[in-house]
């Protein structure tokens, strides 16, 4: 059992490092921002300024927090002694970040013994702060969230995603086809931290993805429970690279069975 203590020291800790790799983003983005290297294909990009984020948060949790495990989007893997393990995406939305668009964000989670207890997602261009413990509700800033009451699926807007691998992007594009009709409106932000954030602020009604990491879904699927939204993957499954879904509670119910039938878990 973690205490309050430890949790509020995490989100602490996490709060002042999402801060600052913000503000690093924000502030320190060069006019003529190059590609450092490229991930699974040319369209999905490593920038220089992720890289200088994540090195940053890094070193802010191994100065606060030496004894802690660490798992980043840009490589680092560090196993640690405390039961503490951070989950870091230095720069969520990286191609809305290069082309100047305001929807990418930092995120932050901190697991304690396997299980999320504090999660931190960081929009600067927004002027924003989600975060979120474990059993204490999910935050803007110092306002609580709620998630957008029971709606039917046919007035639900829902939120997705699409992989930058070309295969798997047609067989997501058939899925969309086939929900578009049965929904108000589909949106596609290009953050999954923040997506899901929007979920638990009440901006969408769900969220579905496939393909996401670890680093793209820990502090976002915490927010959204917290602000008591639903989140899973197949049926019976949890949030997973195969299927990641963020709902209100009856949107949920509905859209779970949907994916399923659509084949919205494979390639």
């Amino acid at each position: 059992m973690i205490s309050e203590e430890l949790k509020a020291e995490l989100l602490y800790v996490g709060l002042e490092a999402a801060r600052r790799a913000g503000e690093l983003l924000r502030d320190g983005r060069p006019a003529d921002l190059a590609v450092a290297a490229t991930k699974s294909s040319p369209v999905d990009v490593v920038t220089e300024m992720d890289i200088a984020a994540e090195k940053l948060i890094t070193g802010i949790l191994a100065e606060r927090r030496p004894e802690d495990g660490l798992l980043g989007e840009e490589g680092a893997d560090v196993p640690g002694t405390s039961g503490v393990r951070w989950v870091v995406d230095p720069l969520d939305g990286t191609v809305n970040y290069l082309y100047g668009l305001p929807s990418w964000g930092v995120s932050i989670a901190a697991e304690y013994r396997g299980e999320t207890v504090a999660g931190v997602v960081a929009a600067p261009m927004r002027g924003e702060t989600y975060h979120a413990v474990l059993g204490g509700g999910a935050w803007l800033g110092s306002a609580r969230l709620a998630c957008r009451p029971a709606a039917p699926l046919d007035r639900a807007l829902i939120g997705t995603g699409f992989a930058y691998v070309q295969t798997r992007r047609a067989h997501q594009a058939e899925v969309a086809r086939r929900i578009i009709p049965l929904v108000r409106d589909v949106r596609r932000g290009g953050s999954a931290a923040l997506d899901l954030c929007d979920v638990a602020a009440g901006r969408l009604d769900g969220y579905y993805e496939r393909g996401l990491n670890p680093w793209d879904l820990a502090a976002g699927d915490l927010i959204a429970r917290e602000a008591g939204a639903l989140t899973g993957g197949r049926p019976g499954e949890p949030a997973s690279g195969e299927l990641a879904l963020a709902a209100s509670p009856a949107v949920f119910a509905s859209l779970q069975p949907l994916l399923e039938e659509t084949g919205a878990w494979h390639d």
